[in-house]
């Protein structure tokens, strides 16, 4: 498959700027893939599709307030500063992303903070926008880090065209994030609520964690023709023991294993072993999933609905079958539901 056959087109209404008032209330679109039906449901509704015993893969990854602004000295031009990864904790030295860039280059200073207490050097350049940063902080680790927290503001994905929100702190994160890393939310967990939770509990079916810290490549947009040429960007993921077991016990007795989102799904089919099961596994990945492709693991998927040309859109198309899942996205956009991190969801079964 191309590039090509993954543009439409979506209109600027149907991008989601606020989530919906209550987390499990935005609007299902089911899609049968046996049946090739596709119903419209509310998220809550979700229940009635899983029974005793089946399994939802949850990426528990927390998204840290990683969008800093700065000066610059002498100059005191504003400089927005992405954190993307940590590369040394012991050296405070960290990628990022900076805009302007052509501002910022080897030996510039930034201050952040009323009080500059916090000073950032710039020690190389990684690509356009891309730069190493060296942090200058008097004080333990653990005070740089809580410093970071307290100037940094929730990272919101740049479509989303007005200022964060307090709420956005909360809204924008699963209620099951555990580990901080992440620099944009696995956004097809945002739908659960405590309540739904709960519920899917009572009836027996069961959570398995997993962790991808989602880092800005996941939505770097695909610029050649031929997929196969495209690279994502590695991202740090972990399968505990625990978590392999359950999905492997359900495999094994034949259950519905649902990866929530397309980052949980990368995850999972980034350690499979030879007779398609889940094995454990802390590392990286760099996995690109796109049609056509087996999954060995998870017999249904979450996601929310994705912007043309994109990796995610690729994946769900993968899983989806790219005839259904563009009939899904003509009546997606004709039903107006809303796109995107804020949006509303699919569930593939």
């Amino acid at each position: 498959m191309k590039l090509s056959h993954f543009n439409f087109e979506l209109p600027d209404e149907l991008l989601a700027e606020h989530p919906a008032e209550h987390r499990d209330e935005a609007r299902l679109m089911v899609l049968n893939r046996a049946e090739q039906t596709i119903e419209h449901k509310q998220f809550k509704d979700i229940i009635d599709y899983f029974d005793e015993g089946d399994v939802m893969i949850m990426n528990d990854t927390k998204v840290f307030p990683a969008r800093l602004f700065g000066n610059k000295e002498k100059t005191g031009a504003r400089i927005e500063v992405f954190l993307l990864r940590e590369l040394n904790q012991e050296q405070r030295l960290w990628d990022v992303l900076v805009d302007p860039a052509r501002k910022i280059r080897i030996g510039n200073k930034l201050y952040f903070g009323d009080d500059e207490t916090l000073v950032a050097e710039v020690i190389d350049n990684t690509t356009s926008r891309g730069r190493t940063l060296r942090f200058l902080y008097d004080g333990s680790y653990t005070d740089f880090r809580t410093k970071l927290t307290e100037l940094g503001e929730t990272p919101l994905p740049k479509y989303i065209n007005r200022e964060v929100e307090p709420e956005d702190e909360e809204r924008y994160q699963t209620i099951y994030a555990k580990n901080e890393g992440a620099v944009a939310a696995p956004t097809a967990g945002m739908h659960f609520s405590k309540h739904l939770l709960k519920r899917l509990e009572i009836k027996g079916v069961k959570t398995a964690p997993v962790t991808l810290h989602v880092g800005l490549g996941t939505f770097n947009p695909v610029e050649v023709e031929d997929l196969s040429k495209h690279k994502m960007d590695s991202e740090e993921i972990n399968i505990k023991k625990e978590s392999a077991d359950i999905v492997n016990d359900a495999i094994n007795k034949k259950k519905r294993v649902c990866a929530v989102g397309t980052t949980s799904m990368r995850t999972i089919e980034s350690s499979v072993s030879s007779n398609g099961r889940l094995n454990e596994f802390e590392g990286w990945t760099n996995k690109f999933i796109f049609p056509p492709y087996d999954f060995s693991i998870a017999n249904c998927m979450i996601t929310n609905f994705h912007t043309p040309k994109s990796t995610l859109l690729m994946m769900t198309s993968a899983f989806a079958g790219h005839d259904f899942m563009k009939k899904a996205y003509e009546e997606a956009v004709k039903e107006k539901y809303k796109f995107y991190s804020y949006g509303d969801a699919m569930l593939i079964i």
